[in-house]
């Protein structure tokens, strides 16, 4: 694995505050779906060493939740941030499935995890489901509070998420339970209807504001800019086939199997990266953040030196003139806002 060396660095402020709340977010945040055996088996150590490479780096804001790995993600994040003060990260989770108890289920593996699968998810949106879920979160977490919660893929259950867990969170925020509430998905649609109807301090946008798939420009985005709504981007990879520099057939796209336009697509982009002297992941990155509404591009890594390349891609953006051949070429809208010209090393994550 080449490993991107990065300087330490002393601790700088969080550079986003989330919607109208207090609660604030580094500019790129580490998504903890990988530390729960996402694909492949991790030991503790290993999630460990990834949480110490990302805060290493300035990160300072963690994802998670129950459903990674059942509930693994969160045990194995609040091992890695132990011992560290907690007026210095922000931790979001979420919330909407409930993990209960299948011993019968143990000497399986879990889908998409590799875990044993003790546990089933059962969906629940309603205030008692959501006080529940938030309880589990913070014994696995070990910490005493959360920062951000967020209703997990609400579009399986939407009217119960709108009628009854966005309601819930509403009065948890209000009672200083929770610092700030919001939605995550991969449907724009769902994340549309709760930007419209709701005071969420943040929507997550899982893949859908990527250099393969922009479709959360059209409405999405400026309604949260328009009402004051964070985006935290995340998916930016699309679940790897944006975070090679030689994309291939074999890396998946949004969790599956990449079709094949997409695959050709993602080759083109990254042969005009290779002749601005920059690569596909570094573009990606760099797109990922450039939307005024976005406050925390979020990634994914299984490994300390997927998250130190990603901070120092980041903060070490393409030339300006890559977005005006892209755009020529149809490979992106003419209406896309682009990085700002000039570097971002000075920028705190």
């Amino acid at each position: 694995m080449f490993i991107v060396p990065v300087t330490p660095r002393q601790l700088l402020p969080p550079s986003h505050r989330l919607g109208h709340s207090s609660v604030q977010v580094t500019r790129l945040g580490l998504g903890c779906a990988p530390l729960a055996n996402m694909y492949r088996e991790l030991t503790d150590a290993d999630a460990t060493a990834t949480v110490d490479a990302a805060w290493h780096a300035g990160v300072r804001y963690f994802d998670t939740a129950p459903h990674y790995g059942l509930g693994l993600s969160e045990r194995r994040l609040g091992l890695g941030l132990a011992g560290r003060h907690r007026d210095l990260f922000t931790v979001s989770t979420k919330v909407g499935r409930l993990l209960v108890p299948e011993p019968d289920g143990a000497r399986g593996l879990d889908d998409g995890f590799l875990v044993p699968a003790d546990h089933i998810r059962v969906w629940d949106f309603s205030a008692d489901g959501i006080r529940r879920s938030i309880e589990g979160s913070l014994a696995r977490l070990g910490l005493d509070r959360i920062d951000l919660v967020l209703l997990h893929d609400p579009e399986h259950r939407l009217a119960e998420a709108l009628d009854q867990g966005y309601p819930a969170l509403h009065e948890l925020r209000a009672q200083g339970v929770v610092g700030a509430i919001g939605v995550g998905s991969m449907r724009v649609d769902a994340l549309r209807r709760f930007a419209a109807a709701t005071d969420a301090d943040a929507l997550m946008v899982a893949g859908r504001h990527t250099l393969l798939d922009q479709s959360a420009q059209d409405e999405l985005l400026p309604i949260c800019l328009e009402r004051g709504i964070s985006v935290l981007n995340a998916a930016v990879f699309n679940s790897g086939m944006l975070a090679a520099e030689q994309p291939g057939a074999h890396l998946r796209y949004d969790y599956g199997a990449a079709p094949a336009e997409l695959v050709d697509r993602a080759r083109t982009i990254a042969s005009h990266c290779l002749r601005h002297g920059t690569t596909l992941p570094a573009a990606a990155l760099a797109f990922a953040g450039s939307h005024p509404s976005v406050a925390s591009v979020v990634v994914g890594a299984e490994t300390p030196g997927q998250i130190l390349r990603n901070a120092a891609l980041l903060n070490a953006p393409p030339p300006t003139g890559l977005w005006a051949d892209l755009a020529r070429v149809g490979l992106l809208r003419p209406d896309t806002p682009v990085p700002a010209p000039g570097p971002t090393a000075a920028r705190p994550f």
